[in-house]
């Protein structure tokens, strides 16, 4: 199956997501804690990966954004 142009880019949204979430995880000092999250990122990501709904895309990928965010805060926290 072909994707639409908006489906295309929903799609890079997403992997662009995944990425940056790994790549923040990979900061994460405990090899337990970074294990644990990396394991939640893959899960939640596999389990919504059949989401055909425009707007509950849009909102999962607003929602990750978010949790993205809380993580580098709290890794830069940890930090200083």
């Amino acid at each position: 199956t072909s994707l639409s142009p908006r489906q295309f880019l929903r799609r890079q949204q997403v992997l662009q997501l995944y990425r940056k979430i790994l790549r923040a995880v990979r900061e994460v000092p405990a090899e337990a804690d970074r294990q644990y999250l990396k394991d939640w990122a893959r899960e939640e990501f596999r389990r919504n990966k059949d989401a055909t709904e425009e707007d509950t895309i849009r909102m999962m990928i607003t929602q990750g954004n978010m949790q993205l965010q809380e993580l580098q805060r709290t890794l830069k926290l940890a930090k200083s």
